[in-house]
């Protein structure tokens, strides 16, 4: 995918701060294929947060806030449902 090079994480727009540091800790999953963040809006968030929002038949949708900024974030996936579950578990553990 353009943007890519050796990573899963494509970069083609700028990322909120702390998401790349983030996704880099993950992006070696089995189950992630790509990593895709999308635009970024205003939040009212201070700290770095990943939250799921649901499952396509692709991959996951999570939202990414941190330092007053919302970010989508699509984890491309072959075993989404996967995916979201190791997600979770990640999230409550970390």
């Amino acid at each position: 995918m353009k943007f890519r090079g050796s990573s899963k994480i494509k970069t083609e727009h700028s990322m909120i701060k702390g998401l790349l540091k983030l996704l880099e800790s993950i992006e070696e999953w089995e189950e992630i294929q790509g990593i895709i963040p999308g635009l970024i809006k205003p939040s009212k968030s201070s700290t770095i947060e990943l939250t799921i929002q649901y499952v396509t038949t692709s991959g996951v949708k999570c939202l990414a806030k941190s330092d007053g900024a919302v970010q989508e974030v699509f984890f491309v996936s072959s075993e989404p449902e996967k995916l979201k579950n190791r997600l979770q578990e990640w999230l409550n553990n970390g």
